[in-house]
């Protein structure tokens, strides 16, 4: 299909499927749906992002940037405020984050919130950081074992197979580690560990045979398969430079891999610069029958119509459309009968670190940059009322030799110093963590009652904040941190913890949650409303729990589930 005829402004055509959002999830859902004969309407409320074409800060070397990578000061202040605490926030990436400017929410003052956003097509897709990690069974427990949240709908047995299907179709780099808390995925070549990794990795797990030090698992084609080749997409080249867009395609985005796939089939139209006000809802049918949106540019309204619609608009997006559709007979927001939808809202919580050096190897030097890291996966994965907290955390980190930039920090002046700057420094090796977080009632979202957007829309006020039980956590894991950098040999180790707030581990899930029963969940085991059968909210929102592994690989199996379920009970006469 060529471009003009896919994207679209005008319509009254009545879509087989409607899918709001265009990242991770949507990505998948229009991919799904297309490749199942269903003509499908994805609807993204920000601009057209062609690959290849309009990755504008690919292969820009730092001197050719005007400010070597860093960003003017005026736009820091007046439109990248929050978004520039973002890791992957720089010159060469700031347009695919969002306008602070034109996109407020509201925060207690002593409870902020940093919302990362991605507002054109591909959405996050196009900067995540594509840690691709399995859930297991202690995760889909975890609620169930400890009473914080309500049990998952699901185990691990009824989404292992759907893992396995959205994972050849993206291609996930790693290792087959045999481990109950991480199962394996259909894996590519792992990347490889460099020898200070390789050696400490040796030690640790001699001394804590339960810590097992893994490398990274990345959605990158280490070596693509015909099914990659066919989709455009070639191996990755690990410049890592990856959150300026890729023209290799070589790790997993929207553009790259599920948009070229739903585009084939010729069933794809897509709506962009269309900020979804409102879903349009049928009381006699007890059915959404389409969504109301608002022009991203001139505010002029039209509405889109559909069989069937998937919200994938991220985690507080998807929240905010459903909050914002609320009716006279449904006043706390559509698909709310429980009262939950806005509660129970999560992010990772990545607030402690620790490293130090690493003695010897000087002789080498890593090439290349590798695009992940290693992993120690979660090692607190079986309850233990000894502990101090509940839940556990995974650590990441890796191996690296400082390089003349190290130098900028250290004294000197003439001819010795230039010299200096010529050798590597010293080997250093560090973890950070990333721990789980309590599904707790009291962090919300909701619809601010004075407080509007550009569009006219009430903009969210979202309350969430870290609890004891997080603070514990990462107090621990430095502890852990410590101890196991100096039972390994690394010396002279800093290891600290931070307040950084929620939202910027950019993993927020929940408000949403999937359960199996209706009073105390919006969406049943498949991702379908309990209350409006022809509805679906694929993306974070329907999580119960963290877990402490990146969602992003979730995100795409119970989507592709989803898509799978409702076609059978559309077929079934039952949407």
């Amino acid at each position: 299909m060529q471009n003009e005829q896919m994207y679209i402004k005008e319509s009254q055509e009545i879509y087989d499927a409607i899918v709001v959002g265009s990242g991770v999830a949507g990505g998948w859902a229009a991919k799904e749906l297309c490749e199942k004969g269903q003509k499908t309407l994805m609807i993204e409320r920000g601009r057209i992002v062609e690959h290849r074409k309009d990755y504008i800060g690919e292969n820009k070397a730092p001197w050719q940037q005007e400010y070597r990578t860093r960003v003017d000061n005026l736009l820091l202040e007046q439109q990248y405020k929050i978004q520039q605490q973002c890791y992957a926030f720089k010159d060469a990436t700031k347009h695919f984050f969002g306008n602070d400017r034109d996109l407020p929410y509201n925060t207690p003052k002593d409870k902020p919130f940093s919302w990362i956003r991605a507002n054109q097509l591909g959405g996050k897709s196009l900067l995540w950081h594509r840690q691709s990690y399995r859930f297991s069974d202690y995760d889909f427990a975890a609620n169930s074992l400890d009473g914080y949240g309500n049990d998952w709908p699901v185990r691990y047995q009824d989404i292992a197979d759907w893992y396995s299907y959205v994972e050849k179709h993206a291609g996930i780099s790693g290792n087959a580690d045999n481990l109950p808390q991480l199962p394996n995925s259909d894996f590519l070549p792992p990347f490889e560990m460099n020898s200070p990794e390789k050696a400490i990795k040796a030690k640790l797990e001699a001394l804590f045979p339960k810590r097992n030090l893994i490398m990274g698992r990345a959605a990158h084609l280490t070596k693509p398969t015909e099914l990659h080749y066919s989709q455009g997409r070639v191996q990755c080249q690990a410049r890592n430079e990856c959150q300026a867009g890729c023209s290799f395609g070589a790790y997993f985005s929207t553009q790259s891999s599920t948009l070229p796939a739903a585009a084939k089939t010729g069933l794809l139209h897509i709506a962009p610069d269309s900020v979804v006000h409102s879903l349009i809802y049928d009381e006699q049918k007890n059915r959404v029958v389409g969504v109301r949106v608002i022009d991203n540019n001139d505010l002029s309204q039209r509405e889109y119509f559909a069989k069937v619609v998937f919200l994938c608009a991220s985690t507080l997006g998807s929240t905010q459309i459903l909050l914002n559709s609320a009716t006279k007979t449904q006043p706390k927001g559509l698909a709310n009968s429980s009262g939950v939808l806005g509660h129970y809202l999560m992010d990772h919580n990545y607030n402690a670190n620790a490293g130090g050096d690493v003695e010897g190897f000087e002789d080498e030097i890593d090439r290349g940059r590798r695009p992940t890291g290693i992993l120690v996966p979660n090692f607190y994965y079986q309850p233990d009322a000894k502990r101090k907290f509940l839940r556990g955390y995974m650590l990441g980190g890796s191996a690296y030799r400082e390089n003349w930039q190290s130098s900028q920090y250290q004294d000197g002046i003439g001819v010795d110093f230039k010299n200096k700057l010529k050798q590597a420094g010293k080997w250093k090796f560090g973890l950070y963590a990333m721990g789980e977080m309590l599904p707790r009632f009291e962090n919300h979202v909701a619809l601010h009652p004075t407080l509007k957007d550009k569009w006219g829309m009430p903009q969210l006020d979202i309350h969430c904040e870290y609890s004891e039980n997080e603070k514990l956590m990462m107090e621990d894991a430095k502890e852990q941190m410590t101890v196991m950098l100096e039972a390994v040999g690394v010396t002279n180790i800093s290891a600290k913890t931070s307040d950084k707030p929620p939202g910027l581990a950019i993993h927020e899930v929940g408000t949403a949650r999937m359960g199996r029963d209706p009073k105390t969940s919006v969406l049943n085991s498949f991702n379908q409303s309990h209350n409006i059968p022809n509805l679906f909210v694929t993306d974070g929102a329907s999580f119960c729990s963290t877990a402490p592994q990146n969602p992003s690989l979730s995100f795409m199996a119970f989507t592709a589930r989803a898509v799978d379920y409702a076609l059978k009970e559309q077929a079934a006469g039952r949407l």
